[in-house]
């Protein structure tokens, strides 16, 4: 059994035994973080990782889905761009929090991952994921731009820039198939089978784990932050415009 630490904003954390640390998103209905959300998630990722006890962390989520993106209501309902600056800033320090995390991460997804979601996953170090799970980017129909970075390391080059156009999702088989999905299992073996590969990372020389991590991150083809950041000054400039708030106004209708 795990022992849970709840924190606030959606985000627990709970010492699995063997090294291993799962960090959950649990924000109802739909895990779609808020900005202190996203911050909240960085930081709990920050810890885990900062602890010399943990081996692994396993990144993962109740509820309906793995991850909705971001909380556009609480955007709509900002009377100025305090929120949609907090939201960015946000998924920016929880992305390089997966990725910075010295520890792998693993991430396990079930039902839909959208958004901020593929920001985490597309940064995880390995992906498990159910049959039913779902990874897109939504962001066209939701007035924003960002993480088709994260994307391009879970999908092909032209499917990943129909994914962003058409914002379709692909499955959890396709993406089993370009070899960004370690496995695809039924939805109530899903977090058994991270935690049994996270036990057989975490059962190696801890060491030699953190040294793979920080040499592997050494040698990636591309700098994700700046990347990512990048991107992101479109979301602002969509913004600035009003652009983004007519079509955010479409939203849920």
């Amino acid at each position: 059994m795990s022992t849970v630490v709840p924190t606030t904003h959606g985000i627990a954390v709970a010492d699995a035994g063997h090294g291993v640390v799962e960090v959950v998103m649990d924000a109802p209905p739909v895990n779609a973080l808020t900005a202190a959300g996203w911050f909240a998630l960085a930081d709990a990722l920050t810890a885990a990782g900062a602890d010399p006890a943990t081996r692994v962390v396993v990144l993962r989520a109740e509820g309906r889905g793995f991850n909705a993106g971001v909380d556009i209501k609480a955007i709509q309902a900002c009377p100025d761009n305090s929120e949609i600056i907090g939201v960015n800033r946000g998924c920016f320090a929880a992305f390089a929090a997966v990725y910075d995390c010295p520890v792998p991460v693993i991430a396990a997804v079930h039902g839909y991952c959208l958004g901020g979601g593929i920001g985490l996953t597309g940064n995880a170090d390995v992906i498990v994921a159910s049959e039913d799970a779902t990874f897109g980017l939504p962001e066209v129909d939701r007035g924003a731009l960002g993480a088709a970075t994260h994307l391009s390391r879970l999908v092909p080059q032209h499917l990943m820039r129909a994914m962003v156009y058409t914002a379709k999702p692909a499955t959890a088989a396709q993406l089993h198939q370009f070899g960004s999905v370690h496995s695809v299992v039924p939805r109530e073996a899903l977090r058994d089978t991270a935690l049994q590969l996270a036990r057989e990372i975490a059962a190696k020389s801890p060491t030699i784990i953190r040294a793979a991590k920080e040499s592997l991150n050494g040698i990636d083809p591309w700098d994700v932050k700046r990347s990512y950041r990048y991107e992101q000054g479109f979301t602002f400039e969509l913004n600035l415009s009003g652009t983004a708030d007519e079509v955010r106004d479409t939203f849920g209708r």
